[in-house]
């Protein structure tokens, strides 16, 4: 794990904080790999598909606000409520593992579009889901769907060119986070004035509609040249083959595991007491408390610049000390919403700055496998969300918030003690102007 403290394309080194690093030559891509591009991407097509991706990503979140309303309608104790949060996001985690592989495998716009057109259709089926059954199973296939987010993310740093790849992907990201606090908050209010199944029946109007302009808008990305002619089959499997081979993916795999997994502790759980005395908030106020969140927003596209100079180790560091801190003010949730919203701000800032940096950096290990190896990291994503949420449900049963806050401490406190350790486990393996999968790497795994 020595490679994680390499240089400015590693998960913790960088220029030490000395600023920008500099300027190297650009070496030639690999045999075989998708030329970078030469000039940005279109100036409309990044933030549509920043807005694409936070609504599809939104699709996963809305039941959070609404999950003791679900429970009521469907008869599901409350130590079960987070049953409603991880269908969804196991669904996730089996669409990044065999929907996202195919975008280094098919051409991009009729893979995105695509996808956005099946998932209105979910959405509609959850909106009219008669029994728990039916509920859970639409939820399942929303949660595969809903994995073209990423399809973006990847389509956006392939057709950025290496020194604005960041701010790219920052810039999607970014407008995942946004969706992801505005589901909460639009998903609470809708409820509010028009039942749940409103919620799930207007997003497949909005999800129409994206497929449509993105039919549009986004370019046909042909796939490259090493994956041309090579069947599903391998291609799913190679995802674990390059996690396997590279330990920059796996350790920031786990990194992302731990942090999703604090992150759904919070968000999956704080309807509980936000909805029981002495608070009873409706649904459009817990919603409402996403929107203290978007600092996230902002730490996407912070991160993505300090990435773009070389600063990942900074981040990841002040991220992850943060994400520690913010259980503090959230640990008084019961006697103080304005503590929640403060530990809210702050875990969103830790999560989304921590997050960006990740996919930045598992990108630049084999871009032109870009799609495959977000995809394999968004799993440890999937994941950590699936185990926060029933977490933080069992947690509340048992002994209440504080044992919700308690969980989300350890969760952190994991992250923060697995970066300290990689930090010091050797000098870089990565010299100085040298990229993962580029000329200059010497370590066999980078």
């Amino acid at each position: 794990m020595a490679i994680e403290c390499s240089d400015a394309a590693s998960g913790c080194g960088g220029t030490g904080g000395r600023g920008t690093p500099a300027a190297a030559p650009v070496p030639a891509p690999p045999p075989g790999s998708s030329p970078a591009p030469a000039a940005p991407p279109p100036a409309r097509l990044v933030p549509l598909l920043a807005v694409a991706s936070g609504s599809s990503v939104a699709t996963v979140y809305f039941a959070q606000p609404l999950l003791v309303t679900l429970g009521e309608r469907f008869a599901l104790g409350p130590g079960l409520l987070g049953a409603i949060v991880a269908v969804t996001q196991l669904g996730y985690a089996a669409g990044l593992l065999l929907l996202v592989p195919l975008g280094d495998l098919l051409d991009r716009r009729r893979l995105v579009t695509g996808q956005l057109g099946l998932l209105a259709l979910a959405l509609l089926a959850a909106g009219l889901a008669p029994g728990t059954a039916a509920l859970f199973g639409a939820l399942t296939v929303i949660g595969l769907l809903a994995v073209v987010a990423q399809t973006m993310v990847a389509a956006a740093a392939a057709l950025s060119p290496p020194a604005r790849r960041g701010r790219a992907v920052g810039t999607v990201t970014g407008g995942i986070v946004t969706g992801i606090l505005l589901a909460r908050a639009a998903a609470g209010v809708l409820a509010d004035l028009a039942g749940w199944r409103a919620v799930y029946l207007a997003a497949a109007v909005v999800t129409a509609v994206l497929a449509l302009l993105l039919r549009r808008v986004l370019p046909p990305v042909a796939p490259s040249a090493a994956v041309r002619g090579t069947s599903y089959g391998r291609l799913v499997v190679s995802t674990v083959t390059l996690f396997a081979r590279h330990p920059r993916l796996r350790v920031r795999g786990v990194l992302a595991l731990l942090v999703f997994a604090a992150f759904s502790t919070l968000w999956s759980g704080v309807a509980q007491p936000l909805s029981a005395p002495p608070w009873s908030l409706s649904h459009s106020a817990i919603g409402a408390f996403g929107i203290a969140g978007a600092a996230g927003a902002v730490a996407a596209g912070v991160a993505g610049r300090w990435n773009d100079r070389g600063l990942a180790r900074r981040t990841t560091g002040v991220g992850l000390a943060l994400l520690v801190l913010s259980w503090l003010p959230i640990a008084l949730t019961r006697q103080s919403l304005w503590a929640l919203a403060i530990g809210a701000v702050l875990l969103d800032f830790a999560v989304q700055a921590v997050h960006v940096t990740n996919q930045t950096l598992v990108h630049a290990v084999r871009p032109e496998a870009g799609s495959r190896i977000i995809g394999g990291y968004m799993v440890f994503y999937s994941a950590g969300s699936a185990l926060g949420a029933l977490g933080s449900s069992l947690a509340h049963a048992w002994a209440g918030w504080p044992a919700v806050t308690a969980l989300g401490t350890c969760f952190s406190l994991a992250a923060l003690s697995l970066w300290a350790t990689t930090c010091r486990t050797g000098p870089g393996t990565v010299p100085s102007g040298g990229t993962a999968g580029q000329p200059g790497n010497t370590a066999p795994g980078a």
